[in-house]
């Protein structure tokens, strides 16, 4: 829906601006979030995706005038698959419903968004010592880093933050994107996409909080942690098959070597191979070597062309066009 003022149609540097917010139980939160964002940029169309919260976060996001959706299945990565799909507009906002990121950040996100020509621009979290223990523990700040690490020695890219949940997007980023994921490891299936499709994207620092008092977190610590570790796992099996196959199958040609040398010595001393189930053992072991590499470049042509229709549905749509004079 088009906002009006005036008769004057109200956009961001002549595009149409959305921020997105998932919510489960943020009735503490949202109202704050929604009068910030409204502040720092007046012309943005607010929705609140609410995730079957039993608390009153419809109703505080219904009288702060944002435009609520229901989104039943439970997991932010359901939900971010129904708001990719639900809005439309030329740029995304995403940020969480918890009241913890800079809503005065947006315009720099935005701008750069549109100034750089990217696709994607997150907004890296940034806490003040006096504030690191509350808002961004040290135990959670030292596993962003390892699986950010471990995105960026897999697939590549620069990313510094790859699990904040403050980020922009354009159009034709959000309604390529495929959302399969179903709870928080969507932060990682956000960035691979990123990388796979070789999209530009870039970084902001922005000001990181602490949750406002009684509002509880949702993140599980491990749980969630283990989540975005198979994740990591998942889309380094399915975007890079020949290397993982082809280290399985590396694996499985050494350890057949090793079965298979003191069968070797002995034929070459008596002549014969007394030992026949090792024997079967170590060239059974050596054609799972052969399966896996095959394997491998059969998955890797599938990969290939998995991206090619990716990247035809990313280029079906336009990037946003402003308005603005040269």
């Amino acid at each position: 829906m088009a906002k009006f003022d005036n008769g004057l149609f109200m956009s961001y540097r002549g595009l149409k601006i959305a921020l997105i917010t998932p919510c489960y139980n943020e009735e503490v939160a949202i109202a704050k979030v929604i009068r910030d964002f409204r502040k720092a940029m007046p012309c943005i169309e607010i929705y609140v995706f609410d995730n079957n919260s039993t608390d009153n976060t419809v109703a505080v996001a219904l009288e702060e005038k944002a435009q609520v959706v229901s989104a039943p299945l439970r997991g932010k990565g359901n939900v971010v698959r129904r708001m990719f799909a639900d809005v439309d507009a030329d740029i995304f906002v995403m940020v969480d419903g918890d009241a913890t990121y800079d809503a005065a950040s947006v315009t720099r996100l935005v701008d750069k968004l549109i100034d750089e020509h990217l696709d994607m621009v997150v907004g890296c979290r940034e806490t003040p010592e006096v504030l690191s223990g509350e808002a961004y523990r040290r135990g959670h700040q030292w596993g962003n880093r390892m699986l950010t690490q471990s995105v960026v020695q897999i697939f590549g890219g620069g990313f510094t933050d790859m699990l904040s949940g403050y980020r922009a997007f354009t159009r034709r980023y959000a309604k390529s994107f495929p959302a399969l994921s179903r709870g928080f490891e969507i932060e990682t299936e956000l960035t691979v996409h990123a990388l796979e499709l070789r999209m530009p994207f870039g970084e902001v620092m922005t000001p990181y909080g602490a949750r406002p008092e009684g509002s509880v977190s949702k993140l599980s610590t491990y749980k969630d942690g283990w989540r975005i570790l198979k994740t990591i796992a998942r889309l380094y099996i399915v975007e890079r098959p020949f290397m993982f196959f082809a280290i399985c199958a590396a694996i499985f040609a050494s350890l057949s070597v090793a079965v298979s040398i003191p069968l070797i010595v002995e034929y070459i001393e008596t002549g014969m191979v007394p030992r026949v189930p090792t024997a079967v053992l170590s060239a059974s072991i050596m054609v799972c070597s052969l399966l896996s590499f095959s394997c491998g470049i059969i998955l890797d042509n599938v990969t290939l062309g998995r991206q090619e229709i990716k990247r035809l549905a990313y280029l079906a749509i336009p990037r946003p066009s402003t308005n603005e004079r040269p």
